[in-house]
């Protein structure tokens, strides 16, 4: 004959302190995957603009000062065209 077993009896896991250490176990890996995630996304990043000196952030943002360009050190075309007017 079959046993008659109580909720908290069949039941896979009773709650208490042992599902408080995995919770707390799984929030301190979080933890320590983060602050490793964020150190070295850190140290692979490039660097910003604003440690730059301003000469050299616009040869990065312009590209090499040799190249297609007009005399007066201007590209030769125009990497923003007017913008096109609909017909009325």
């Amino acid at each position: 004959m079959a046993e008659i077993e109580t909720g908290t009896q069949a039941r896979q896991g009773t709650r208490g302190k042992p599902v408080l250490y995995v919770l707390i176990g799984s929030l301190l890996l979080l933890a320590v995957y983060m602050v490793g995630l964020l150190t070295w996304s850190g140290a692979t990043a490039p660097p910003d603009h604003a440690s730059q000196s301003q000469e050299a952030a616009r040869a990065t943002a312009a590209g090499s000062n040799s190249g297609s360009s007009s005399p007066s050190g201007s590209p030769s075309t125009n990497p923003n065209p007017p913008p096109v007017q609909q017909p009325r």
